[in-house]
């Protein structure tokens, strides 16, 4: 029997859980009713989340085949329209909404062809007007239903994921879209199933594919050794080139392989371990005959195990698509195990279900690329990692998910551990809980008992999202900026600057104590001169020292020996005309970002002088006027003493390892501060200022 206050779709969604649990609705009511109190909420919201959220559970213990069928995704697009309008009065207001939007729409004619097996629905310009006679699904409902199965979202990205997937269709979800992508997530866990496993190579119990070309079917991938070479040629296979290798890369949950391609089968293949908690690193690097940087195409491996890092090159013709996927993945699978050591997750379990969230996010992110191949979304809007280490207080959002990770249950049916195993992917060799009673889960909803965890991880996500909104508004402001040429002078400035290089080693020596005595006599003497005020006589001997360098070389005649500055920019082992090209355009581009970075940092100094940014503005006169007070009354020698004592126990090497995280954090507020700081519009012009007479 319908309840008359609930909506239709509600109605339907309370008749379609009590079928899949095989109980009546008005068991299910009752069963609801026992436990719900008229402080928790809206009596019909909390109906539909309790009755629809049990029979969840039972469509992801065969969520493999639900999702073919295409019953999963009506299901939980039905559960989010009828949690998004419960009420009778929720329905007609929403309907009504939605005819004024069609009759708007209307006005333009679109004729769109029914064959959409090659272009799909969901990226045509023509979506919303096609579906608008459709209910969507709104942001909140989404995220809803990702809090409950991290399928379609994680609920850590649910927000940036949402809005990725809605953005052809102005923020609203259609059930063709969620069909579709659903579907695609399926698509693409059966193709990385069918990849051949690396040559000589035998996958951990827990590792598993997440990306492969180099193909027979899919797009090639270079491998270069060496300073030399050309990757469109080797690319299309038109010359061999010495140093250059096409072949076949694998990316897992743990490794990164490279297989060269030999006469009939591919060769050994060379592991690159993502695993260990070492110094390496992977970025983005521009590629190109006699190492000029023409195409920026390729990403780089370094680590200190390796003499050269490991140069991959992705080629294609107009843009960097394919290594910017590469890139991202690559620093997923690196952030990811960064996180397990840092936040020492040694629970296999917890371990475990933070591989398979990733392991999802990834799979995720390969089904919306595609849906959208004209315009393929950001890989950060759907990883996990990734996402929040670009963003302000990220690292709050990461400590909140590894506290919410202690009260994981990999045997909750949907778990995102226990999706994966329904999807046909192996569980790994490790020990299990017991699954949740599901009398547990649906309690905690209807009571409105909120997990702690989650609020907290919430709170920090919205925090972060506020945050990296000023921040994107502070770089767009960046981004405007028009930027000015360099000339030639920048290669002889570089050269004339090196013999100042030969100082900062002496510096970091003394700073990084590897030399302890050198670096203990440096501290007392500066501590010595500094106690006894004897700064103007090091300053007279440090000016008598210079006189006497002056004294010498005149009585050596360096001015008849040195008549000028060489500035030699060839090479031996390469004709001096290309390493002068190259060398002069890495110097162009070096000093041209030390301008742009000075230009940036005048306008950011500007911004808080003028108070455009008020907040830090305010920020920055609180500092100054403690340290006025802290200047008038502590004598000056002091402070100076207390600042070298503290340079000199922070940089030792014990020191090092017991404030090591603390030391970043700080770093990392102080960057995000910055960064935060809006700097002052400029206008570039052409013409100048008429004078007035």
């Amino acid at each position: 029997m319908e309840r008359k206050h609930l909506s239709s779709i509600a109605n339907h969604v309370l008749q379609r859980s009590a079928e899949e649990l095989g109980s009546s609705v008005d068991h299910l009511v009752k069963e609801f009713e026992a436990k719900w109190t008229p402080e928790v909420g809206d009596y019909s919201k909390k109906l539909v989340e309790f009755c629809s959220s049990k029979a969840l559970i039972k469509f992801c213990q065969n969520i493999k085949e639900k999702i073919g069928d295409g019953s999963y995704s009506r299901f939980t697009y039905d559960m989010m329209l009828a949690w998004d309008n419960p009420r009778v009065v929720d329905e007609e207001s929403s309907t009504e909404e939605s005819i004024g939007k069609e009759k708007e729409d209307r006005k333009i004619l679109v004729k769109e062809p029914t064959d959409q097996d090659d272009i799909s629905l969901f990226y045509s310009d023509q979506m919303p007007l096609l579906v608008n006679h459709e209910p969507s699904v709104e942001e909140d409902a989404f995220m809803w239903l990702s809090s409950l199965v991290p399928l379609a979202a994680d609920i850590v990205n649910r927000r940036f994921t949402f809005e990725t997937l809605t953005a052809p269709t102005g923020k609203r979800l259609f059930y063709p879209a969620y069909d579709r992508f659903l579907k695609e997530i399926d698509n693409c866990m059966r193709h990385l199933q069918k990849q051949a496993k690396p040559k000589d190579i035998e996958l951990a119990d827990d590792e598993f594919i997440l990306h492969v070309e180099g193909t027979a079917t899919s797009q090639r991938v270079v491998r270069h050794i060496g300073g030399s070479s050309w990757p469109v040629i080797a690319a299309l296979e038109l010359l061999t080139v010495e140093g250059t290798f096409l072949g076949r890369l694998t990316l897992t949950n743990y490794a990164l392989y490279f297989e060269a391609s030999g006469v009939i089968n591919y060769e050994d293949a060379l592991k690159i371990d993502l695993s260990r908690k070492i110094d390496h690193s992977v970025k983005p690097v521009a590629t190109g005959p006699w190492g000029a940087p023409l195409f920026d195409k390729a990403i780089i491996y370094e680590c200190p195990d390796l003499q050269e890092g490991v140069l991959l090159e992705f080629p294609e013709i107009t843009s960097s698509t394919r290594r910017d996927h590469w890139l991202a993945l690559i620093k997923e699978i690196l952030l990811m195990h960064n996180f397990l050591s840092d936040f020492k997750v040694e629970c296999p379990i917890q371990a475990w279900e933070m591989h398979a969230r990733t392991i999802l996010s990834i799979i995720r992110l390969h089904a919306a690329r595609e849906m959208l191949r004209i315009a393929p979304p950001s890989p950060t809007e759907f990883l996990i990692f990734s996402l929040y280490e670009g963003l302000p207080k990220g690292d709050y959002v990461l400590e909140q998910l590894a506290q919410s990770l202690k009260r994981v249950n990999s045997g909750q049916p949907c778990s995102a551990s226990s999706i994966l195993r329904k999807l046909n992917l192996p569980e790994p060799n490790i020990l299990s809980l017991e699954a949740k009673i599901e009398s547990e889960v649906s309690e905690t909803i209807a009571v409105g008992k909120d997990d702690d965890s989650k609020t907290s991880l919430e709170t920090a996500i919205n925090q972060a999202r506020k945050e990296g909104r000023g921040v994107a508004k502070a770089r767009a402001v960046m981004e405007g900026l028009k930027e000015e040429g360099i000339g030639e002078n920048a290669t002889i400035l570089m050269e004339l600057l090196k013999p100042l290089r030969s100082v900062f080693p002496w510096f970091r020596e003394i700073l990084s104590w590897e030399r302890p005595a050198t670096t203990l006599l440096v501290f007392a003497a500066i501590i010595l001169i500094v106690y006894k005020e004897w700064i103007g006589k090091a300053l007279s001997a440090g000016l008598l020292l210079v006189v006497a360098n002056m004294i010498r070389a005149r009585q050596e005649r360096l001015k008849d020996k040195q008549k000028e500055i060489v500035v030699c920019t060839g090479s031996d082992h390469t004709p001096s005309t290309r390493e002068s090209i190259v060398s002069a355009q890495y110097g162009f581009l070096t000093v041209r970002e030390i301008i742009k970075e000075a230009n940036v940092t005048i306008l950011k100094l500007h911004s808080v002088l003028v108070s455009r940014a008020h907040r830090h503005a305010n920020t920055v006169m609180l500092a100054m006027i403690g340290l006025a007070i802290m200047f008038a009354v502590i004598p000056f020698k002091y402070l100076i003493i207390v600042v070298l004592f503290h340079s000199m126990i922070t940089t030792s090497p014990l020191a090092k390892h017991m404030v090591n995280n603390q030391g970043g954090d700080r770093d990392r507020r102080l960057r995000e501060w910055w960064e935060s700081i809006p700097p002052t519009p400029i206008r570039v012009i052409n013409e100048a200022p008429v004078s007035p007479k």
